[in-house]
């Protein structure tokens, strides 16, 4: 039966289309003759608590500089959608959590995916601080001292914002590199959160695997290799996609984290792994999709579908 699919996301305009997940996800629904509309998180209100929004219809192409078309915007009651896709980028500030909050008043009853209330709950970056043996050594702090003690004992040191994304912020410094204080400094003008320091992990040079999860399965990998200039791995900085296999010790933590994700409804989950440790768990807009299938893996907007097509046909 054919769905009424809003997508809750940054404008259509502004995606690049060989790379997207969203566009991948609604490309994907159009196929199946789902009805798809769009919207911007900005155009969402609550009134006499109903939630609206004024959501434009959209037929989506897979041609560069020609890949959609939107009608004209019509305010909807989004109650009256089947399924609503929360998939608009970090940063998770309070703008986020606020359309987590209204998306929750309509929910289960119209299914949004990712669960708004488990997304609110599971910052990436703190969720993945659940399983302490499967990722390396983690400090959440504001204060210095913790810090640099926390250098001292773990020499090179990874420094980055609790709650960005995209690799946006991201600082490797070495054990005796003296820019720590003014660094320090510049996040605590910048950020009133706490950041987040790791240990570097070396096995990064051999890339930053992307692990995409269905219903708390692994079904797809794609290895992301930094610019030798770079202790990024994000493709937009310059890192390198390639194909992968799951390890043994990719798919023990896959098995040990799928009962977690299981729970908290999450449909799609990204998570990154660099050598033997995980670092990440999205659950906001998980992205690489379009990457998997480019290098013959499989298909996993389809199973995607199937898996939102399952817990509508349940609810029915």
């Amino acid at each position: 039966m054919p769905l009424n699919v809003a997508v809750q996301m940054d404008h259509i305009s502004t995606v690049t289309i060989t790379g997207d997940t969203s566009f991948a996800l609604s490309l994907e629904a159009q196929r199946r003759g789902h009805r798809l509309f769009h919207y911007t998180p900005d155009r969402l209100s609550m009134l006499g608590g109903k939630i609206f929004a004024r959501i434009e219809e959209m037929q989506l192409r897979d041609v560069k500089g020609d890949h959609f078309t939107l009608g004209e915007p019509v305010r909807t009651d989004m109650s009256e959608m089947d399924v609503i896709l929360l998939r608009q980028d970090p940063p998770f500030d309070m703008n986020y959590i606020t359309t987590t909050h209204l998306l929750e008043r309509i929910h289960p009853k119209t299914l949004v995916v990712n669960d708004p209330a488990w997304v609110r709950n599971s910052p990436e970056k703190i969720f993945v601080t659940e399983f302490p043996d499967l990722m390396p050594e983690t400090l959440i702090t504001k204060d210095p001292a913790e810090v640099a003690a926390f250098r001292r004992e773990y020499g090179d040191i990874i420094i980055k914002p609790l709650y960005g994304n995209g690799g946006a912020g991201v600082f490797h410094l070495h054990d005796a590199d003296r820019n720590l204080a003014s660094l320090l400094e510049m996040f605590g003008q910048m950020f009133r959160e706490p950041f987040i320091v790791q240990r570097y992990l070396k096995d990064v040079r051999k890339g930053d695997k992307r692990i995409i999860l269905i219903e708390g399965e692994a079904v797809g990998a794609i290895n992301r290799v930094p610019a030798e200039t770079e202790s990024r791995s994000n493709m937009h900085v310059g890192g390198r996609a390639e194909h992968s296999e799951l390890t043994e010790r990719e798919r023990e933590i896959c098995a040990r984290i799928g009962p977690s994700l299981r729970e908290r409804g999450f449909v799609l989950v990204g998570i990154d792994v660099i050598g033997d440790w995980m670092t990440e768990i999205n659950v906001t807009s998980p992205t690489g999709l379009r990457e998997v299938k480019r290098f013959g893996g499989a298909d996993i907007a389809a199973l995607f579908w199937d898996a939102v097509e399952a817990r509508i046909g349940k609810q029915a």
